[in-house]
Parts: structure tokens; C-alpha cells; sequence
């Protein structure tokens, strides 16, 4: 058999690319297909306002001229800045078992990440912090729910063969009967909506721009400590936010105040996965409408962010959030959260508290390319 390795150039390599998935998830029926619409504009550097402080190479493998592996190669010169080496993040990584393919991927990618003096090349990020991250560890064969990865057991396989190691853990926790948990738990105590000086209210359909502008200053300044974060710009919340009403409703989002301020934000998200695998990659006006339809009757929530401000983490602001997640958690039938890391306490706090347990795992990988310039 003949390998070769090329950079996605044109539309017919970019389609190539897209194309990888669905011959190594071709008799996975657990695989959920992502719109391909989406994946092209996430893609797209002149669109997505993440790759301004950011470069992007997308590398295919081809085993007799058929494509047979692919990643992407990212490099965000404010992540370097901020750790103090030089990181290039892999992503979109897909491969069928074959360790040739993966190998003379790697080879080619790892060569052109050392002309560019990358010393880490770690992933996968699908391509940044607040994307769907990981390689899944275990429980495989089991539908991915929303915003999870997904990938056949055999990965984590090939990329220690080809010298990556895993360095850091991540997991997902669950609870399958979280109505009947919460109503034995907590019965039917609910905060007010005013407390003191703090209130809380749902996201205001009225003036979304404004809304994500509020969330999206929570988000930074909470999360500015965590593993891996950036501050997330305007442009960047509302590139990703661009579908924020088919994933979840008002009511699933909700915003504190403290006087006027916006001070913790509660966001959680349907788990539309079931809807997005009858879509098949692709939609249209009678699929986007049957959509619409049946997102109604989904009963799995997922916790998709939780912020508090740094100066209001020790107030009265994380029990209304937590009130505020029992009372809508209620009207569910399972609830599951995104991807939490053992060392933050808090979110792993709040997620014992609604009865949830550790779930799926997931591991990010990494490989030294050259040691530091000393």
C-alpha cells in the first residue's frame, strides 16, 4: 500500500477531510454526524474570529489515494504567551485503525509544527478550550450526548504508539433519575426570586446581544484561573453562541444580580444528540422543522456552564444557582453534566449535590517535540 500525507488546500481536499468520518463511523451506530455545514464554518478562518489570534493547518492522510486519517494543527499565539511555551493544539482527529496512517499523519504534522519551533503538540481540542474536547477513555459504543466527543476505542491506541502520552483527565458525571432524587432530596423548596440585594431572572430573548455580553464578562472572569482558559472575546461568544436558541430556551438559562450587576450565570442545554443523528450531517426546511418539533419532548439536561465571579464565589450566589438548578432539573428525567476536571471542587461540589456521578472519561494527550531553548 502507498501513503502520502498533504495539506487541505481547495474544496475538493477540504471535502476529503470532512469525508474521513463517516468511513471510520460507517457501521457505528452510536456515531452522531455533525452538520457538515457547521464543521465548514468552524473551519473557516476568515469567519471564525478565534483563528484572529490564531493559525490553522489541516493535514490529510491518504492510503492509495483514498483518505484514510486527518487531524488539524492549531497554533494561538495568546495561549503561548500566557503558559510560556510554545503549545500547538491537534484537533479533528480521525483515523481508521491503521498505524501507518496515523504514523505518517504525526510524521508530517510534527515536522511542519518544528519548523514553526512548537516544543508541545497536544489535543485534541475540535479546535480551542470551549469546544468539544478529548479523546473518550471509555464507555465506548454508547451515543455521545451533546458537546461530548466521540471516537472508536482504538485511539487512544494509536496515538501512544506514535508517541503521545496522556496528561490530563477529564469526566462527565450523571444522573439518571434526577427528578425522583431531587424531589426526595430537596421536596419543594425553592428560593425566592429576590433575595436581599441579589434577584434572578431567565435569559431575555428581547435583547440577546446584550444578554451574551453579560454572560460572556461572567464566563471571563470566573473561569480565568481554570486549566487551559482565554479570555473569550465578543466576536468569539457570539460566533459560538450562533445556534444558542436550537440547543436550549430561555428558561434554561439564568442570570443573578447583585444591584444591577450581573455576578453568576446557570446554562443549561437539551441534549439534542438523539435529533442530530436522524439528521444525517445535513439540514434542510422540513428536517429543521421536524426538528423544532421533536426538541420539545427531550427529557436529558446537561449542565453546560456555571460562573460566578471571583468576588461574589464565597456569597449567597452559588446557593440561588443551585436552588434555581434543582428547581428546573426537576421537570427532567436524566441530567448529565459537560466535561469537569477532579481539580475543580466547586463544580464537582455542586454536581454531588444534584445527584450526579462520575460518568464518561476522557484524556488529553501531548508529545515533546524539542526541549526548551535554554
Amino acid at each position: 500500500m502507498e501513503y502520502s500525507v498533504k495539506t487541505v488546500c481547495d474544496r475538493r481536499t477540504l471535502n476529503e477531510f470532512l469525508e474521513v468520518p463517516w468511513r471510520v463511523y460507517r457501521n457505528d451506530p452510536a456515531w452522531v454526524a455533525p452538520l457538515s455545514s457547521e464543521i465548514r464554518r468552524v473551519l473557516d478562518v476568515r469567519r471564525n474570529p478565534y483563528f484572529i489570534d490564531a493559525s490553522l493547518k489541516l493535514f490529510m492522510c491518504y492510503r492509495d489515494k483514498t483518505p484514510a486519517a486527518r487531524t488539524a494543527v492549531i497554533v494561538n499565539g495568546r495561549h503561548n504567551a500566557k503558559v510560556g511555551s510554545k503549545t500547538a493544539f491537534f484537533g479533528f482527529f480521525e483515523s481508521a485503525d491503521d498505524m501507518i496512517a496515523v504514523r505518517s499523519l504525526f510524521d508530517t504534522a510534527t515536522e511542519y509544527c518544528r519548523k514553526e519551533g512548537v516544543e508541545i503538540l497536544e489535543g485534541p481540542f475540535n479546535p480551542n478550550h470551549y469546544s468539544e474536547l478529548g479523546l473518550k477513555t471509555n464507555d465506548f459504543g454508547r451515543i455521545p450526548s451533546f458537546f461530548q466527543s466521540y471516537n472508536p476505542e482504538y485511539y487512544p491506541r494509536l496515538l501512544e504508539t506514535v508517541g503521545f502520552h496522556k496528561t490530563a483527565a477529564l469526566f462527565t458525571s450523571k444522573n439518571n433519575n434526577v427528578r425522583e432524587f431531587l424531589q426526595h432530596r430537596y421536596g419543594n423548596q425553592v428560593e425566592s426570586l429576590h433575595v436581599g440585594p441579589y434577584s434572578i431572572r431567565s435569559l431575555d430573548l428581547r435583547n440577546v446581544k446584550h444578554e451574551l455580553e453579560k454572560m460572556r464578562c461572567v464566563f471571563n472572569d470566573a473561569f480565568a484561573s481554570n486549566w487551559h482558559f482565554l479570555p473569550v472575546s465578543r466576536a468569539e461568544y457570539e460566533f459560538s453562541s450562533k445556534f444558542l436558541r436550537l440547543v436550549t430556551d430561555p428558561e434554561l438559562i439564568v442570570i443573578v444580580e447583585h444591584q444591577g450587576e450581573t455576578v453568576g450565570v446557570l446554562m443549561f442545554v437539551l441534549d439534542i444528540n438523539p435529533l442530530l443523528q436522524r439528521l444525517r450531517g445535513k439540514v434542510g426546511p422540513i428536517k429543521y422543522l421536524r426538528f423544532l418539533h421533536q426538541k420539545k419532548n427531550i427529557r436529558k439536561l446537561i449542565v453546560f456552564a456555571v460562573g460566578i465571579k471571583r468576588s461574589y464565589q464565597r456569597t449567597r450566589v452559588f446557593s440561588l444557582l443551585l436552588s434555581e438548578a434543582v428547581r428546573i432539573a426537576a421537570k427532567y428525567e436524566c441530567l448529565e453534566t459537560t466535561w469537569m476536571k477532579e481539580d475543580n471542587p466547586l463544580a464537582i461540589k455542586a454536581a454531588e449535590r444534584l445527584g450526579m456521578r462520575p460518568d464518561r472519561q476522557f484524556g488529553i494527550y501531548e508529545k515533546r517535540l524539542m526541549k526548551s531553548a535554554e
